[in-house]
């Protein structure tokens, strides 16, 4: 599944040298982002110290408190040499986590605590605290792809059309309302569909031209499953190409439709869908336009033309040793 980097110690035992000519320990930075998920990130920072000085290993561990700290922890720790670096939370904190790292000679660690994570399920991480923290500690490096819309990047996709308006709304709903996660979720899900707008675009691939009027576009690192009850999961992470997938001219029963053959089989079959694997996209509307896009779950104002491309290995991240 992935390609293993040569190594003769793990990164959170790679040793340097010391300015008196002795070997100096490594020491691995965590970045543990305190509003994500659900848990006491307090009690989880507790318990990575006491895991790591259990391993006679010393760690700097540090709790951040928005998306901005998340960014400068991580430039720090490479700045000083910090090996692995090491994000807690959910898919959004790994992926400002890996920005900084992605294409640097860094490894990053992987403490899945938020409410999907979906890159951890991929990587085959285990989702508790203790046994993630064992492979920040003893796993193996390996090389995985990243995609990259404008220059930032995303580990499991990014889309454009329905799924940004909904997470737009449902922010607008927690911050307003102050209503939880999912309720303010199901009733922004609701709104968009009540609107249910419509995207005119143009996509071009390494072969292939297609304008389409969709609900939505999804592009996603890799090639997603996307029939059967293992839908949104991926075989492979480092087979050096997007996936792209369109539906089009499809209203609120044809979405239901396509919802149903996901689960049953036929989706790819389904004449309103298009399925295409390939290394970049180039997404255009009839005139330069803002769009809001999301990337894995966080969502931020572009204007078109949208370049998609695949960065081949340029993450290195730390696996169970069994994979």
């Amino acid at each position: 599944m992935f390609e293993v980097t040569k190594q003769e110690e793990h990164p959170a035992g790679r040793r340097g040298e010391a300015r008196d000519g002795r070997p100096a320990p490594a020491r691995p930075a965590v970045i543990l982002n305190d509003s994500s998920g659900t848990g006491d990130k307090e009690q989880a920072r507790q318990r990575l110290s006491e895991i790591f000085s259990e391993s006679k290993v010393e760690a700097r561990i540090s709790l951040a408190r928005s998306g901005d700290e998340i960014i400068e922890l991580a430039r720090r720790a490479v700045g000083d040499g910090c090996q692995p670096i090491i994000a807690g939370g959910g898919d959004g904190t790994i992926n400002a986590v890996a920005s900084v790292v992605a294409g640097t000679d860094r490894t990053l660690g992987v403490l899945p605590l938020g409410t999907l994570n979906h890159f951890a399920k991929d990587l085959h991480i285990p989702l508790d605290l203790d046994g993630a923290a064992r492979v920040a500690l003893e796993g193996r490096e390996a090389r995985v792809d990243v995609g990259e819309v404008e220059g930032r990047i995303f580990l499991n996709n990014s889309s454009l059309g329905l799924y940004p308006s909904i997470v737009r709304h449902r922010e607008k709903q927690q911050e307003r309302l102050g209503r939880g996660k999912w309720p303010a979720f199901l009733w922004a899900t609701l709104a968009v569909l009540k609107r249910y707008p419509f995207l005119n675009v143009r996509l071009s691939t390494d072969d292939q031209r297609l304008i389409r009027r969709t609900p939505f576009v999804f592009i996603g690192n890799n090639e997603y499953q996307m029939e059967s009850f293992d839908i949104g999961a991926r075989s492979c992470i480092d087979a050096g190409h997007l996936s792209l997938y369109v539906a089009h001219r499809t209203g609120r029963l044809g979405l239901l439709r396509l919802a149903w053959r996901a689960l049953f089989g036929g989706l790819r079959d389904a004449e309103d869908f298009d399925a295409i694997c390939t290394t970049e996209v180039v997404i255009e509307t009839r005139r330069p336009k803002r769009l809001r896009v999301a990337t894995d779950g966080e969502v931020t104002v572009m204007t078109t033309p949208l370049h998609y491309r695949v960065r081949p290995g340029a993450l290195r991240v730390l696996v169970p040793k069994e994979q």
